[in-house]
Order: structure tokens, then sequence, then C-alpha cells
């Protein structure tokens, strides 16, 4: 590249933005004394191709360093050096010897070149630093394509990992697409048949790939590059591949009628704590990005577990928030998004939770948010749990209560029918929000971070050896119960005991109000082999064992039914909490009408539901007990009938009778198996 002449550009917008006749850069620090934008040929160059100085006097308008370069565009690679005091004990980090990534970036390149360790150790690491791309975000055809913009909806969600679900070698993929965006397209089929209406990516925003004790980050939750998608996820190569390729995965997802969810990490960077690499952020502006410790700013506040905390609440971190969520919702279409550690957005700069946080109000009323889905996972690492006011309204949560509540239940704990109670009508005790919906709640049994399914009903102590932290990591409080045998067993009674539980699961999830969602694979017994914090594992503990398709053909059979029935009846989409505030849509139960039992030591309960507008009316019997209990039925209207759907007591088909099955003549009750759930539907004759 030979050198040439620039102009002082503009403070707007920031990053990188394609113009007639060039490319305008714009990056914000306060604290810097001067910024060098460095523009390379290629990716793994050890020099830049030019080196810009950026003066102080003619190329910066407030705390915005800018200038505008002719002659380049889309695909030009570029960095930044950020020059200041290097004084940690006043929160200031300045490195000139590193080599930044933009914010903003819209993709990175040299990935498969990248050392993170060079970041962190003294010395100049340009060769092996991730180097920024400019993109031009309307250079793709999106044929027509759209958000969806679907109301937020009751139907389930599916949560997976875009490499885990195409990695393995039985996926039926081509090897240069397994465990890409391409490959997860040709998977777009499998989530049609089973039902899937949105599915959560787990972070597709580039990670730093080597975050990681075992130097192995194969979730993803430590974030490099918030504007731009994972490079390692594109199956072609080329600077600008990954961001195309993620275009062409939600085209496809859409084209299906399939939402796509972001799993989006916020609350800290890949940055780490004081001992950590230099590549973004840190190098930039350290204390206006990060919460540093008031008493001693050369340490973070750590509230995430991961080194450090992101100040989300500052204006400027406030307003990079804001405009990457646009970023991926107007320039790659995505449908909503799911905050990781999202209690942690809620402090302010000095770490204490806030009553009104900024970022969260800006993210309800933003209108290019206006038809996005944004859930949170309420809670931090350092103990702020907002399970029950996070937010506003607008705000659905993940429903850790739900899980753990229907956890003990089914495993036999006592003191928990009452409190299984409330989860399955939206958990309308937990939630007070006068204007709230029940479907934001989002009840989920499972999630990739703990034990699958399967391994809950088949290990009662986590197994994380592979982790390589002598089995430290990972939850204690699993409320698993593993049936009568620590993992894989041969014993034909034990493993349908294992088979019956986890449709009871499965039952009970899709049976209850607000908006289901399932791990990926569960609903064919996916195994972690007892690994219950599976972050640092790329291999096959981690990915979806395509050969489950066919082995547990009958369980998968059983959930594809289950969302079916689930989505098709107007009661479990009904934006009424159903027996809340005077509503009688729910009839509570016990093995005689009308006579539940809350009682300490009960383990089963009944309730009936009934909408009257559409005559939807189901029968639903839940019996953690280790014996069969006989249940009276309620009645139904003149000229219908009970039928049976569900008996989890039943091998396939009969667990699941399409069409319902004819109960015997004048049946008043129902003979429930142990540990067995039943659905009855009324229908008419």
């Amino acid at each position: 590249m030979s050198a040439v002449e620039t102009t002082v550009g503009r403070s707007s917008p920031i990053g990188a933005t394609v113009e007639n006749g060039g490319v305008n850069f714009c990056l914000y620090s306060k604290h810097a004394t001067g910024v060098d934008l460095l523009l390379f040929d290629k990716a793994n160059d050890a020099r830049p191709a030019q080196t810009i100085t950026l003066d102080p006097a003619s190329n910066k308008t407030y705390h915005y360093w800018h200038v505008f370069v002719p002659g380049i565009g889309a695909g030009q690679l570029y960095g930044y050096k950020v020059s200041g005091p290097d004084e940690p004990t006043a929160g200031l980090r300045f490195d000139t010897t590193k080599l930044l990534v933009d914010p903003y970036a819209l993709a990175t390149a040299n990935t498969e070149n990248y050392d993170r360790a060079r970041a962190a150790d003294d010395g100049d690491n340009m060769a092996v630093a991730i180097k920024s791309v400019v993109v031009d975000p309307a250079d793709y055809d999106w044929e027509g394509d759209e958000p969806l913009n679907r109301p937020f909806i009751d139907e389930a969600i599916y949560e997976l990992h875009v490499a885990g679900f195409t990695q393995n070698p039985n996926s039926a993929i081509a090897a240069k697409k397994r465990g890409t965006f391409a490959g997860l397209i040709e998977k777009v089929p499998y989530l049609v048949e089973l039902g899937i209406k949105t599915v959560e990516l787990m972070p597709v925003q580039q990670f730093d790939p080597q975050a990681s004790p075992t130097g192995t980050n194969y979730w993803g939750y430590q974030p490099l590059a918030w504007f731009a998608p994972h490079q390692a996820y594109s199956s072609q190569p080329g600077v600008l591949a990954a961001v195309t390729e993620f275009r062409d995965l939600v085209k496809a997802l859409h084209r299906a009628d399939i939402e796509v969810i972001l799993d989006v990490v916020f609350n800290h960077t890949a940055e780490g704590n004081t001992s950590g690499p230099t590549l973004s952020l840190r190098g930039i502006d350290n204390p206006t990005y990060y919460i540093l410790d008031p008493a001693n700013p050369a340490n973070y506040v750590d509230d995430t577990g991961c080194g450090n905390t992101v100040s989300g609440n500052k204006s400027v971190v406030r307003r990079m928030i804001l405009d990457c969520l646009r970023h991926w919702v107007e320039h790659m279409h995505v449908d909503g998004f799911r905050f990781d550690l999202a209690a942690s957005l809620s402090r302010g700069e000095d770490g204490e939770p806030l009553a009104h946080p900024p970022i969260l109000l800006d993210i309800e009323v933003d209108p290019v948010l206006a038809g996005t889905t944004i859930i949170a996972e309420a809670w931090d690492a350092a103990g702020l749990y907002q399970l029950a006011h996070f937010g506003t309204d607008r705000w659905a949560v993940w429903n850790g209560a739900f899980r753990d509540h229907v956890r003990r239940f089914l495993k036999g704990d006592t003191g928990t029918v009452d409190k299984l109670a409330d989860n399955l009508v939206a958990s309308a005790n937990l939630f007070h929000e006068p204007d709230r919906l029940p479907n934001r709640s989002v009840n989920f049994i499972t999630a990739h971070d703990g034990f699958t399914l399967n391994d809950l009903v088949s290990y009662e102590e986590k197994h994380n050896e592979a982790n390589g932290e002598q089995n430290r990591d990972g939850s204690n409080d699993n409320f698993s119960w593993n049936c009568g045998a620590e993992g894989i067993t041969d014993d034909a009674t034990i493993e349908a005991l294992r088979q019956r539980q986890s449709k009871n699961f499965l039952t009970i999830l899709l049976m209850s109000e607000g908006r289901p969602m399932l791990a990926m694979g569960d609903e064919v017994r996916r195994t972690q082999q007892g690994n219950n914090n599976a972050y640092c594992q790329n291999n096959e503990i981690s990915w979806f064992d395509w050969d489950d398709v066919d082995r547990h053909a009958d369980i998968r059979r059983f959930v594809g039914k289950l969302l079916h029935f689930h989505q098709n009846l107007v009661i479990f989409r009904d934006h009424i909490y159903w027996g809340h505030n005077g509503n009688s849509m729910i009839r509570w139960h016990g093995v005689r009408l009308g006579e539940p039992d809350w009682g300490e030591d009960s383990h089963a309960i009944a309730y009936e539901l009934t909408h009257d507008e559409t005559g939807d009316h189901v029968h639903v019997i839940l019996n953690a007990y280790w014996k069969p209990l006989d249940f009276q039925l309620p009645p139904t209207a003149a000229g219908r009938e009970w039928r049976r759907v569900v008996d989890t007591a039943f091998e396939s088909p009969q667990d699941f009778c399409d069409p319902p099955a004819v109960l015997p003549n004048g049946q008043s009750q129902y003979a429930c198996q142990a540990r067995s759930s039943v659905v009855l539907v009324s229908v008419t004759v």
C-alpha cells in the first residue's frame, strides 16, 4: 500500500465507516495523549503497510479521534495503537506495544494466528494480534428478508451452540462446514421437523478462543469484538466471510419461520484481570470502559467471575452497547437478545446496584429494538440476584426458580408442591409488575450451564475432571438424581426410569404457563458424561451426537409431539395469568377433586385448565411419588369426554397418543403410575 493523503475526518459515526472515496475512522478515548491508525495488507503482517498518526489539534473533537482515509474500502485491515500514561494506580494502562481491536469493528481477522499470551506479555504482538476489518453493511443482498418482528410469544426457544451442533463427524456435514454458520444452515430442516420456532445462539460475537485456564474457550463467553461475528464460525476464507455467512444463516432461519436470538455478553470482556492481555478496551481507555476499584483503581471490580466488569451505565459505554444491538438488528437482522449475567448491567460506575439503571431503560425504549425479544439472565457472579424485579415489564428473564423447583419436585424432595404450583402459572407470585405478561417467564429445566437433561437423571454428582480444575468448577447444587446408579448403566429398570423422568421434565416444561426453553440435544438425551461446566470442552463431551437422533428416536418423537400440542392450544398462548387476579382458567386438584395436598410431604398435584372462548379443556396429573396414585377426573361438558394425550409410564408411541387415546367408558378416575405424568384433553364425541 502506498501512502495516501488523509483528511481530518469526522467524529460521527464511531468505528470504520465506508463512504464515497474512502473510509472514515473514529475512536473514543478520553485519556489518550495520542492515537495511531495502522493499516495492513495481510492479516498476519508483523508490520503495517501504513501508519497514520492522528494530530490531536486537528484529528480530535472532544474525546473522539478521527481521520478520513481515501482510496480504501471494505476488506481493509486495520488496528490502533493508543498512547498515554501507564499508571495503574490511576487506572491508566496504555501500552503502545500492543495492537488494539477497534471496539466498533464489524469483522476481525488473523484469529487463526492469534496468541493471547503475547498480548499479556511485554513487547510487540503485532504479528499475532487480531486485526479489525472494514465492512460495508449495505453490501449484501437480503432478498427481501427482514427481522421477523413477531410479538413476544410462548413458542419454545431452542438454545444451541453453533459449532457444537454440527462439529461431530457423524453430523453428515462436509468437513469444512462442520462447526460453522454454513453447517447450521444444513440442519435447519431438523429444527423445523422438531417444531422449533426460535433459536437462541450461544455467543457468536467475536470472542477470544484462548481465554480459558485450559487454553480452550468453547462456549464463547469471553467477548473481544461485540459488533463482529466470530470468525472461526465461517466455513469460507476471507476477512468478510463470517459477516456474509452469518447473514446467510439468519436468512435461512427466517425462511423457515424461525426467530434468531443472540446470547450477548456485555458484562465483561476477554481482557480479564490485571494480569490479563491488552487487546482493546484496556489499552484504549481503561477507566472509561471498566468498573475500577474506587479504593485502588489498579484493580478491577469483578462482579462477573471473569476478572473485570464492564461499566455499562457510563454514557459512552451505554451508547456503544445500544449501537451494537442496533447493528445486529438493522444490519444482521437478528430478532432478539439474551443478556448474559445481565444483573451486572444494573450496576453503577462504582459497582453498586442502581434502582433505575439507564442502560436497561435505554434498551427497553430504543425504537430500533422495539420489535425485538429481550431476555435477561437476572443475576451476576457477585451475588446480585434480581429474578423477581429485573428491569421493567418488557424484560423477560430466565426463571431459575422454575428450574430448581421442578428438579426438586421430580427428585422427590419434600416441601416442593406449593412452590411448583406457582411456577406452573408463570411464577405469578414471584413477579409483581402489574403490566407483566406471563410469557416473560422463560421456563427451563436445563441450559448450557449445568447438567444436560440426560445427566440430570443419570448423575448425582458433577464429574468435571476433564476440565483440569480437580472437579472444583461448576455448581454443586444440581438437584439431580441418578435413578439408582451413577452414570451409564446396563440395568434396564434404571434406564426405563431415567427415560420416564426425562419425559416428566419435558411434560412439566411444556404444560406450564410461560415461555419454554430447551437446551440443544435434550430431545435426544445428549450426555456430557456428568460434566456440568463444559465451557472448555470443544470435543465429543459438548458436541451434538447425531447418532442419538436414531438411538433416542422415541423421546425425540415425544418432544416434537409435545411441542406441537403446546403450540396449538390457545390456553398456552394466552396473555393472562391462569389463576391470578380472579381468573378461573386453572383449578387445582389432588387425588380427590378440589382437594390439592399442599403439605410438606406431598409429592403429587393435578390441575385442570379451561379456556372459555376456545373450549380448550386440559387435565394434567403429576405424580412424583414412588407409588401409583388414583386421581379422580373432573367432569367434562355435555357431549365431550376425556382422552389420553400423554402418559409417561407408557413406552413409545403410547407415551404420546396422536390422536388422543379413548379411555374406558365412564372412567371417573385415572391410575397415574409411580413417578409419571399424565395429560388428558377433553374432546367432542
